[in-house]
This record gives C-alpha cells, structure tokens and sequence, in this order.
C-alpha cells in the first residue's frame, strides 16, 4: 500500500470539523449551565428536577472533554505522522497514522454516549411537563 504524506492529511478537515462540532456543543451546555443555575437561585421549589439535570449536565461536561481531547490527540498524532513521512521513517508513521484514527474512533464513540446522555435530559423534561409541575 501506498502511504504517502496526503494520507493523514485527509483527517484534517476531518478533524478540524469534528472539533468545531465539539465546541459547539460545549458552549451550548455553558449556556444552557448558567441558565441552570439561575433558576436554581430564583425557584426553591423547582430544585429536584434541576438536580436530575445537574447530574446529567455533569456527565456531559465529562464526555465532551474527553471527546475533544481525544480529537486533539488525533489531531497532534496526524501532524507527527506526517513529520515520519517527511522524514522518511515509514513504520513510524504508520504506526502514528493508526493511533491517529484509532483517537478519532475514540472522540466518535464518546460523542456517540453524550449524545445518548443529552436525549436522556430531555426525557427528564419531558417527564416534568407530563406530570404537570
């Protein structure tokens, strides 16, 4: 197989895409934290709903550091994969260039579960409207 410099270089679009995704979603979560937290302050009796969410918010917090970590791990494993290219060290960069992807599959598979956590808070309001608080 042909391993040339533009193989990893195929991930970084890729990558830079993913991690503007995952910064998205984290400052969605700030915000939607702070408005959390306000209501906590303003509504005593709204306390118990808000601290299934915080629970939930926390895990999320989590999974998306986690996420954007192991793309930035990809993302760093890319550059020196293409380093072993240049340098014509080629078991090297092969090796790199799947630890690469292996992170990516990592920050997708991590994603995958916050998403899953984030459908979760929703059900939890949901919930609350159905019983009518």
């Amino acid at each position: 197989m042909a391993f040339s410099i533009n193989t990893p270089a195929l991930l970084f679009p890729a990558i830079t895409l993913l991690m503007l995704a995952y910064t998205n979603r984290f400052l969605a979560l700030a915000t939607l934290i702070r408005n959390l937290h306000g209501k906590y302050k303003q509504l005593p009796e709204e306390r118990e709903i808000i601290r299934e969410q915080i629970k939930n918010l926390k895990r999320r917090l989590i999974l998306i550091k986690q996420m954007q970590g192991s793309g930035i791990l990809s993302f760093f494993l890319c550059v020196l994969c293409m380093l072993f290219v240049y340098a014509a060290h080629e078991p090297w960069a092969f090796a790199t260039f799947g630890l690469s992807l292996g992170f990516l599959l990592l920050s997708l598979a991590l994603s995958l579960n916050e998403v899953y956590i984030s459908t979760r808070a929703l059900e939890i309001e949901l919930q609350d409207m159905e019983e009518g608080r």
